[in-house]
């Protein structure tokens, strides 16, 4: 199958209540929306056909609608919670696309808090996703963790600390040299790619077989201080703005 047979689109979600940075969907990064950072580089996309933002807000999607996407809904207040999940909201997105005749063979799933991110990787995702359709569920970005997690810790009764693996009381095992533990990854937000008929089959996002995309370590916004982070990666040039942004 040619790529160019392919319907790929792009949606960036944005609800617009967050409680820990309010409004921080459409906080000002470097002269552009934080949002509109990811409409641009979906843009900037070779394979993506058309670009969506999925809100719940009039303003939000006035705002991603100027910077190039669509907004033909806006999102109900129940998939709007602070405990709504993706596969809900996503679900509701298939499902107005396929009421339209439009339903897209690959879904790019782009998290507007990490807005730093180079088209090239998104396509060099979006041609493994293509290449590996028949055998896995989806693709899904990762970094590695600056501290494998098998040296992390809960509280157990007590609040005595316990090993998160073992559920050992005993904690010198985890101390020992971080390289003789299996190196462990996050999810980042970079770029996941969905395959919607999977979806609405299984009726699970990203299913049993989840291909690993391995990027650079990447900021993701969800405090003050990680958009400070962001703002302080323009200040000292390690992004560039007239690069990104030219």
């Amino acid at each position: 199958m040619l790529r160019t047979e392919l319907k790929i689109v792009s949606i960036i979600p944005a609800r617009s209540g967050s409680k820990g940075l309010p409004d921080k969907n459409i906080k000002d990064l470097g002269g552009h929306p934080l949002l509109a950072w990811s409409i641009h580089a979906s843009s900037k996309s070779k394979y993506i056909n058309s670009t969506y933002i999925d809100t719940d807000s009039n303003k939000y999607a006035s705002i991603g609608v100027r910077y190039g996407a669509q907004s033909p809904f806006l999102r109900p207040d129940y998939l709007a919670t602070d405990t709504s999940s993706d596969y809900d909201f996503i679900l509701h997105f298939l499902h107005f696309l396929s009421k339209s005749g439009e339903l897209p063979d690959l879904l790019i799933h782009l998290r507007p808090t990490t807005p730093f991110r180079d088209p090239k990787v998104i396509d060099d995702a979006i041609e493994i996703g293509i290449d590996k359709i028949e055998n896995i569920t989806a693709l899904r970005s990762v970094h590695e963790m600056a501290e494998t997690a098998y040296k992390s810790f809960e509280f157990g009764q007590n609040e005595l600390l316990v090993s998160s693996f073992s559920k050992s009381h005993d904690l010198d095992s985890s101390n020992a040299a971080r390289q003789l533990f299996p190196k462990t990854f996050q999810a980042n937000g970079y770029v996941d790619i969905l395959f919607p008929n999977k979806i609405l089959s299984t009726e699970k996002l990203h299913g049993n077989r989840v291909l690993g995309f391995k990027t650079q370590p990447v900021i993701e916004i969800d405090t003050e201080a990680e958009f400070q982070l962001c703002e302080a990666s323009i200040t000292i040039g390690t992004v560039n703005l007239d690069k990104v942004w030219g």
